[in-house]
This record gives structure tokens, sequence and C-alpha cells, in this order.
């Protein structure tokens, strides 16, 4: 990706974690390219950079202020890493013009320890997956066998940044971190290490969201057999078994059928 912003959709997510989405729902911007280039993504099209149209920063300051007069909850940047300069700017310049709700920073946590620091005071709630905890499952998922110790600083650096979770009275997040957790099938003993660690590092200081949602791709039967099928519900609930187990409340989990449904919106330009 370029210095040039570009976005897929700019609207109101629903399907965010409660706190985050309320039922006004989260004024989610996504943006086109990631730092990571996972095997399964789900979001795909949009991560290589091949799906988006070009924003520029005036655009995008009056998408923030539009999403936030449609009700958004907060202003959710998903996969904004490389474009952190052009956010801080347009964030100042939105919060001039009237911008009050919290900014969500939705990342996938491969991130540098100095970008996190630089968003110190533009980012009120951080929103970082935990995807890997086995360096050998990274290099094989997104070739990137740094992942675990690359998020587990960035995490670290967003917690002190953030502190621990405030809501406001209606139970919306104002500040705070949530870690999630996207289960992939067979991979429940990663996921176990990661709540050990979570636990053990973090305890009551963060939300964490487990995630049962895998969705297989068209292709993944090549590139990656194992994931080739969704998670069962057995293995969902050895990792939420273990969460129990371990004393762990502060923890977001999906009930019911969520891993038959889509959430996956339409990049279709909506809101640019």
């Amino acid at each position: 990706m370029t210095s040039r912003i570009v976005a897929a959709r700019a609207a109101l997510h629903m399907w965010e974690e409660p706190c985050l989405s309320g039922k006004e729902g989260s004024g989610a911007v996504f943006f086109s390219g990631c730092p990571l280039g996972c095997l399964f993504c789900q979001n795909r099209p949009i991560a290589l950079g091949h799906d988006g149209q070009e924003v520029t920063e005036e655009r995008l300051t009056e998408i923030l202020l539009e999403l936030q007069a449609q009700g958004a909850n907060n202003i959710n940047y998903v996969t904004p890493t490389h474009y952190v300069p052009t956010i801080i700017a347009v964030t100042a310049k939105a919060r001039r013009r009237g911008l009050t709700i919290p900014i969500v920073y939705n990342t996938a946590a491969y991130e540098k320890r100095e970008t996190i620091l630089a968003l110190e005071g533009t980012v009120d709630i951080y929103l970082p997956d935990y995807k890997y905890d086995d360096p050998v499952l990274a290099d094989r998922l997104c070739r990137a066998p740094d992942y675990p110790e690359t998020a587990r600083a960035a995490i670290e650096a967003m917690v002190h940044q953030a502190g621990p979770p405030v809501f406001d009275e209606r139970g919306m997040l104002r500040r705070g971190v949530i870690v999630r957790h996207l289960i992939l099938p067979g991979h429940t003993k990663d996921a176990i290490r990661i709540l050990d660690y979570l636990n053990k590092t973090y305890g009551d200081d963060i939300l964490i969201s487990l995630m049962n949602q895998y969705t297989p791709m068209p292709g993944i039967e090549a590139a990656a057999p194992d994931l080739s099928r969704r998670v069962t519900k057995r293995e969902y609930r050895r990792v939420l078994q273990a969460a129990l187990d371990r004393g762990m409340e502060n923890i977001y989990y999906q009930e019911g059928k969520t891993a038959d449904e889509s959430f996956i919106p339409a990049f279709d330009g909506k809101g640019l």
C-alpha cells in the first residue's frame, strides 16, 4: 500500500463485541491492505489491497463525523496499521470539528511498539487479535514466525497506554483493551496457551473475546488442509472450559449458531 488512503467500506457494524456495537453499531472503516497475509483470511480481497477506493483525508474526516451523526458508538479503524500517520492527523481534525465518540484501533497485533506509542492521545480502545502462540504455526499460516513475540510486545504497549476497561452508564466501552482470539480447527492447544499467557500477564486488566466464527474460504483445502472445516462445538467448549477452570470472567464468547453465520460484510464501497 502507498500513503494514499484506500478503503472498502465505512458503515455501522453490528457484529463487534456487545460493548462496542451495542444496539446502534460500531462506526467501522475498513481499510484496504494488511501487514499480515494469513492463508485463511476472511477479508482476503481487501487485505491484499485488491478491493477498495481511494479516499482523501478531507473525505475521511467527513466520514468520521457522518458515522457519529448516524449514532455510531465509536469509530472503528479496521486494519489501520499502514495508515497510522494519516489516521492521527484525520482523527485530530475530526475532533476539532466535533467528534466525541471513542476511537477503536482494530488490528492483527503485528505492530511495532513505536507505532502504538505514536497513537497515544489518538486511540481510546485497542482491539488486537492474538492469532498464534506457536511460531511454527504463525510461519506456516502467515509467514511471520515472529508473530507471537511481536503481538505480545504490541499488546503490552496497548494495555500500558489504555489501562483497565472503562465503561459508560450504558455498558459501552469507553477505554481499554479487548484481545481477540479466533479459534482455528485442530488448534485448541494453541488457543489455551494464549489464554494462559493473557490471564497470567493481565488478569482483569483486559477483556478477552473468544470467537468460533472461523469460516473456510475457497481454496483453503490446498493451502492448509487442516483448516478446511469449521471449529466443532467440542473444540469451542474445550477452550471455554479451560477459561472457566482458570477463573477467567472478563470473556466474551459466542453462543448458538454464530459459526454458521456470515460476519463478513459486503465490501462494496458503502459510506465512502
